[in-house]
């Protein structure tokens, strides 16, 4: 990576756009404030990539490579610390604008002193040095003090696309999942995988070489810092190596682990103030600083060795009394490939225990661990099965898919034969495409009817799940089956089948009785988390909010107490909607910010859909237009592939909020047409209701009255059901918008009458603006001040700042009669501002005016604030009102 280097191959960085945003912005700042600048990551993460992105980028040629060793030159555009300071200094040879050094952390005390001083004298020169360093081990103090851009592993869609790229050709389904899960985010542990696979194994037509990282893979990646540690280092390393290999233990409690190494190493006594540079302490935890390198140094040890650790680890748990992890460490020192019958036992019976306080990853871990210890046969079927649901209960979907993949289900007895079915349709439920989904969870109904209907009735519930998920109402219907009260289903579930039938067929009394009864299990006290969320999904459907986020809270809180990471997103994806519906959004976002996290971390895309959703549908009231494209952009990538209409839905209703709410009724009824309007297009069944009011808002301006009117029926018996609390008072105000008689007055007046009944200060809010929009027009400017002030605090208590300026804007030009336009005003901009001025004035953003002019959004938002000093405008609709008026004016 030389300046000399005419060529560089072109670097594709999956999933480091804001590391490399970062980079850029830290090369055009000035170079007076242009420090040295840190990329940090652990090995196989891309921190020499991101240097020759930087040198093909960046650099443009004039780049020099920073080595600490003798022998370099300005020749070869090599240099030291030292020649570098030379020619800043003297002036003599031509020194590189930027300047990249890799591996800084490894370089000697002397040569880091010097890079110090080099990076000061270079960014005086107007350069810059750009230096990695790995975090495996401490930095050094020069380097810890600079500021850093840290590489963090790949997202799974990330981890997706290099893969795709890797491979070079298609790769199977299942294979993917395999590599992207045993890369876990690190793009050249991805790479190594692909190439050590044959092109048979990856299209599924090969058995995949286990394990799928070998010694000698995760070696090649992790590099030299798996070698030079002295004896007791290096069985320190293997300890605690071997004590995080249980699901979600990333760390080892250190007085264990020196107790165990005691064992191993007698007379050790290593000072636990000073644990080795590899590891981690946390005062009473040890670690280590990259996961990589405690996978290739397990890896690397002898079986022997590794055994050992796990035979010492195995006796110090079993004195503190933690037996299920005793158990693992006892079966892990065994000899790989020995049956032991007993000791399987024991696993399985500590892992199954009634009332187990230990976390679901580990106990799924022991239910697998003691399916292969007790060798083939019934009760091995029957733990690999049990480790897979608990798997899913620990919110790993993809283990809990290959778990039950791997269960030799004709071994099962008659009514455990759909369980690893069940597991594989709810596991694509939360990841995966939901056509898929309802396919295989009918598929384990069918499997575990007759012999098991409670198993059978949660997988037809699950299925309706995935069909409504899916927008395919014909197939919800099917799955929720016909309503036959007094059958022999288990009372609550039945209960929810019927209700949900009920209402989708508009059967509104039944509907609310059965709901009803699904809404009062959540009232019990104690109440399983499930059946706590199937409560709280009732009474959102029956339009009970206050209910819905009490029932909602305590599932929440009960996932958390179970140690539950597949219900916890779950719960707070109701949460969020239950706050939605209640008008409460900054509640909502807080809530979805939560379960984003938390679904992304159990890898449940299809639930990080939802929260970016809900994201999108909070950041649409407030003055963030960037925020709502990113987050729909993000529901929508999801809801695409996997076919989420309800997703793809709220996300596009998001979108046209934030379009009404910036002044743009034009694209708003655009987009919101498509949601509403009959047609192939229409929105999710359950869900297109919810955007009518805004379509309604946004047609009038727009000139499609008379479309907006043919839904007012249909949305008039949806509010007379009571489902949505807002709905009674949005109907009232889409009657008033399409009334053009006096008595739209009246209607605006019910309106804001069953708002306040109703509770919910941004709807409320919005009524009132537009009531006071149509007092102005008809010339009534005392009330319609009154109206549009007290929208301006309404919106402003709610937080719907880009709502809060509308209405601060028809407020000014109501106590101001705007002027004439001022025509010379306008003729004295450039003809570059003028252009600006008239895509801002038609409702564009700063970023796609950017993109129609082919200048920077900086140079936009430039030119727009001289434009607005300029005209004496204040806001893009007095920026629109004059450019219009002044239009007219020069073309009448």
């Amino acid at each position: 990576m030389t300046g000399e280097e005419p060529a560089l191959p072109t670097v594709r960085l999956h999933g480091r756009a804001p590391q490399l945003s970062r980079v850029r912005a830290w090369w055009h700042q000035p170079p007076a404030h242009r420090t040295a600048l840190l990329v940090a990551g652990e090995p196989g993460l891309g921190r020499t990539a991101v240097l020759r992105w930087a040198a093909r980028v960046l650099g443009a040629g004039s780049t020099g490579h920073l080595v600490a060793g003798p022998g370099a030159g300005p020749r070869h555009q090599e240099w030291t610390p030292g020649t570098l300071l030379h020619a800043v200094e003297s002036g003599e040879g031509r020194v590189p604008a930027l300047v990249c050094a890799d591996d800084a952390d490894r370089w000697p005390p002397a040569a880091r002193r010097l890079l110090g001083e080099a990076a000061q004298r270079l960014s005086e020169a107007g350069g810059g040095l750009l230096l990695t360093a790995a975090t495996h081990r401490p930095l050094p103090g020069e380097l810890a003090a600079l500021p850093a851009v840290h590489l963090d592993p790949l997202a799974p869609e990330e981890a997706a696309a290099l893969l795709a790229e890797a491979a070079r050709e298609t790769v199977e389904p299942s294979v993917a999942a395999e590599l992207i899960a045993e890369g876990e985010g690190n793009p050249a542990l991805l790479r190594a995988l692909v190439h050590h696979l044959s092109p048979a194994a990856l299209r599924g037509r090969a058995p995949l070489p286990r394990p799928l990282a070998d010694a000698a893979t995760l070696a090649r990646v992790a590099g030299p810092a798996l070698t030079g540690h002295d004896p007791r280092t290096a069985a320190l390393a293997v300890l605690v190596a071997a004590g995080t290999r249980p699901a979600g233990a990333d760390r080892v409690d250190t007085r264990l682990a020196l107790r165990a190494l005691n064992r191993l190493v007698p007379g050790a006594r290593p000072d636990p103030a000073s644990p080795p540079a590899l590891l981690h302490d946390a005062g009473d935890t040890l670690g280590f600083r990259s996961p990589l390198l405690g996978r290739a140094l397990y890896a690397a040890a002898s079986p022997a060795r590794r055994r050992a650790a796990h035979r010492a680890l195995a006796e110090e748990y079993a004195v503190g009394g933690h037996r299920l992890t005793a158990l693992l460490h006892r079966s892990w020192s065994a000899a790989d490939g020995a049956a032991d019958a007993g000791l399987a036992d024991r696993l399985a019976a500590e892992a199954t225990a009634a009332g187990a306080k230990e976390p679901p990853a580990l106990r799924s871990l022991a239910c697998a661990r003691a399916a292969v210890l007790a060798g083939p046969g019934p009760e091995s079927a029957g733990r690999q099965t049990r480790a897979a649901e608990l798997a899913l209960d620990a919110g790993d979907a993809h283990r809990a898919r290959l778990l039950a993949a791997a269960v030799p289900e004709h071994l099962l007895p008659v009514r455990d034969r759909g369980r690893p079915a069940l597991v594989r349709g709810l596991a694509t439920l939360v990841d995966g495409p939901a056509g898929d989904a309802h396919h295989a969870l009918l598929l384990a109904a069918a499997l575990c009817t007759p012999a098991a209907p409670e198993r059978a009735e949660a997988a037809r519930l699950a299925a309706a799940d995935a069909a409504w998920a899916a927008g395919d109402l014909a197939a919800c219907l099917t799955s929720l089956g016909p309503d036959t009260p007094g059958g022999p289903e288990p009372e609550a579930p039945g209960d929810q089948r019927a209700g949900m039938r009920a209402l989708l067929e508009g059967r509104f009394g039944p509907a609310a009785r059965r709901l009803g009864r699904v809404r009062e299990q959540g009232t019990t006290t104690p109440a399983a988390p499930e059946t706590l969320l199937r409560s709280a999904t009732a009474a959102l459907l029956l339009g009970e909010v206050e209910a819905a986020r009490r029932t909602g809270a305590r599932a929440l809180a009960g996932a958390r107490q179970e140690g539950s990471a597949a219900l916890v997103p779950r719960a707070l994806e109701y949460l969020a909607y239950a706050e939605l519906r209640a008008g409460r959004h900054a509640e909502a976002r807080a809530h979805a910010e939560e379960g984003l996290r938390a679904a992304l971390r159990s890898g449940q895309r299809n639930t990080a859909a939802h929260h970016h959703a809900v994201l999108a549908l909070a950041a649409s009231i407030e003055d963030e237009p960037h925020v709502v494209e990113e987050h729909v952009e993000a529901a929508c990538a999801t809801a695409r592939s996997h076919g989420l209409a309800q997703v793809l839905t709220l996300a596009q209703w998001a979108a046209g909020r934030a379009d009404l709410g910036r002044g743009r009724p034009l694209e708003a009824a655009d987009r919101l047409g498509l949601l509403v309007l009959p047609g192939p297009r229409r929105g999710h069944f359950a869900v297109w209701r919810l955007a009518v009011p805004c379509f309604v808002e946004a047609a009038v301006p727009a000139g499609r009255a008379a479309e907006a009117r043919t839904l007012l029926d249909d949305f008039a018996g949806w509010a007379s059901f009571g489902a949505d609390p807002q709905a009674a008072a949005q109907l009232a105000r889409c009657q008033a918008l399409l009334d053009p008689t006096e008595e739209a007055d009246a209607l605006y007046r019910l309106a804001l009458d069953r708002h306040a009944a109703a509770g919910g200060g941004f709807e409320h809010a919005r009524t009132t603006l537009l009531h006071g929009k149509w007092l102005r027009r008809r010339r009534r400017p005392r009330e319609a001040r009154d109206r549009l002030g007290a929208a301006v605090a309404g919106f402003a208590r709610c937080g719907a700042g880009v709502w809060a300026r509308q209405a601060r804007d028809e407020l000014r030009s109501l106590v101001t009669p705007p002027s004439p336009p001022d025509l010379t005003a306008l003729s004295s901009l450039t003809p570059q501002q003028r252009r600006i001025a008239r895509f801002v004035a038609r409702g564009a953003t700063n970023r796609e005016t950017a993109l129609a002019l082919s200048v920077s959004v900086r140079t936009v938002d430039y030119h727009l604030r001289r434009i607005f000093a300029a005209l004496g405008v204040r806001s893009r609709l007095e920026l629109a009102r004059l450019v219009d008026e002044a239009e007219q004016s020069a073309g009448g």
